[in-house]
């Protein structure tokens, strides 16, 4: 046998075939050690703001066949309506003038605060039917087949339903005799109930936008196994302990409402966004604008204005954000270092998102709120939340908001800055049909409607396994 000689002059020498795995070896260090980012991608200067992110890509939606009559005739109606106390508002005049509302496919939404801080259903379902090579950047991927479908979106307009009987009728609008809310509420139930999609799963992966607290009021117990998006749980709360077996009988039946199958979602907010290259000077303490005399919950805001009333550096006003008090409102919250939440009829209003766009850092004293996005956001790296029994303390609050120093709230409104998007639901185009934010509140609702789909799909398949005629015991969730 000849000798075994080396060749380093060849195009497979080993010198060359050692170089060429010493440099494989270098790149895949590379890749497990450093990562690519996306340039799109932002740097978040305090990564515990965002606690996690959906590992898929997408959410399948088919989005169910309801009449244009339930959804975007509804807002057809609204634009016909003459001026009136409720629904006739100022913002809202300009619009009625061209008449493009009565006659255009998709209409805009209502700018009279009322109900536009509701108008989630709007933005999601402009989402959904926006052509197929726009939504590139959409996490829900709708499907036409109802078998493909991780979840049915039910487009029904219930809120601009329940503002449009309250503006002709409020007297009906608790019975269902001459109450054409009902009326399209019933149509709607009756619909998606004969569809196989329901039959399948009794309703469990259907989701309704419910954020007007009055929204479908007379079924809320026939569409209650669905999921649920609602702005707070302030309308469903059940005092009923002798049909639970929990201890406390402030509780949320599982049969109603919960945390662990329904989505809080943002309100809408009414005020513009405040970049933080504009923030300026903030010479006043805490501001608050609104009602002062609240039902249930919200009796605490009563006595939290006898408290603050006249504190020095506090700003308490009467009134909603409307039309004339919109610039009154934008000047408060841009010039007060705090915002003052407390609950009202319900545990959270859209002034928390006001105060979030103006940078405001808001002050929650609202023992029972439930919050939107909470697992993808930490509310305590921009909010202040005060208990109910603290806030009540004479001098308390404010004493305890004069502590934070300079280098807090400079914080505080940075990491405010970085969440704004999340909160954003209009998308810039007419009629809500064109590409979302891809940070904004229509995605992240989709990603927790996500979450949410392990524990829907096995009641789905617990309840196929049920004997006929067994019921199931009563649960809920205790807070």
């Amino acid at each position: 046998m000849p000798p075994i000689t080396k060749n380093n002059n060849g195009p497979f020498s080993i010198t060359t075939i050692f170089l060429f795995f010493t440099l494989i070896f270098i790149l895949f260090l590379s890749f497990f050690f450093f990562p690519f980012t996306s340039s799109s991608n932002k740097i978040i200067s305090n990564p515990s703001l965002f606690l996690q992110t959906s590992t898929s890509s997408a959410i399948n939606v088919y989005v169910s066949d309801l009449p244009r009559s339930l959804n975007y005739g509804l807002l057809n109606r609204y634009w016909s309506f003459n001026s009136d106390s409720r629904v006739g508002s100022d913002s809202d005049r300009e619009i009625r003038s061209t008449n493009l509302g009565k006659t255009l496919e998709f209409p805009p939404y209502p700018e009279n605060p009322i109900i536009k801080q509701y108008s989630a259903e709007y933005w999601i379902m402009g989402d959904l039917i926006t052509p197929p090579e726009l939504r590139t950047g959409s996490f829900a991927k709708r499907v036409f087949d109802a078998r493909d479908a991780d979840v049915v979106f039910v487009p029904f307009f219930a809120t601009i339903s329940a503002e449009l009987q309250l503006a002709v009728a409020k007297g009906v609008f608790r019975k269902k005799v001459g109450n054409e809310d009902y009326q399209r509420q019933r149509e709607v139930i009756d619909f998606v109930k004969k569809t196989k999609a329901w039959k399948r799963s009794g309703g469990r992966d259907h989701v309704f936008v419910l954020t007007d607290p009055v929204a479908m009021w007379h079924v809320k117990d026939e569409i209650a196994p669905a999921i649920l998006l609602v702005v707070d749980f302030g309308g469903w709360y059940r005092l009923d302990s002798k049909s639970s077996n929990c201890s406390s009988s402030d509780m949320i039946q599982h049969t109603q409402v919960s945390v662990i199958k329904d989505v809080i979602v943002p309100y809408t907010h009414l005020l513009p966004k405040l970049h933080l290259s504009e923030n300026k000077e903030r010479r006043n303490l805490l501001y608050f604008k609104g009602a002062k005399h609240r039902h249930r919950g919200g009796l605490v805001r009563e006595k939290l204005w006898d408290l603050l009333t006249n504190e020095p550096g506090v700003i308490m006003e009467e009134g909603f954000p409307n039309a004339t008090g919109r610039e009154q409102s934008i000047q408060g919250m841009r010039t007060s270092e705090f915002c003052l939440h407390p609950a009202g009829d319900t545990p959270t209003s859209c002034r928390l998102f006001d105060a979030i766009q103006s940078l405001c850092i808001p002050v929650i004293v609202s023992d029972n709120i439930e919050l939107p996005f909470e697992g993808m956001v930490d509310y305590t790296e921009f909010s202040v939340f005060v208990a109910v029994g603290d806030a009540l303390k004479p001098s308390w609050l404010v004493n305890h908001l004069q502590r934070f120093s300079k280098q807090q709230k400079d914080m505080f409104r940075q990491n405010m800055a970085q969440v704004q998007p999340m909160f954003v639901y209009d998308n810039g185009h007419p009629g809500g049909i064109g590409p979302i934010p891809l940070d904004g509140a229509v995605n992240h609702i989709w990603k927790k409607v996500h979450e949410k789909l392990p524990m829907i799909k096995e009641a789905i398949i617990r309840e196929k396994r049920k004997p006929p005629g067994v019921l199931v015991p009563r649960r809920c969730q205790c807070t």
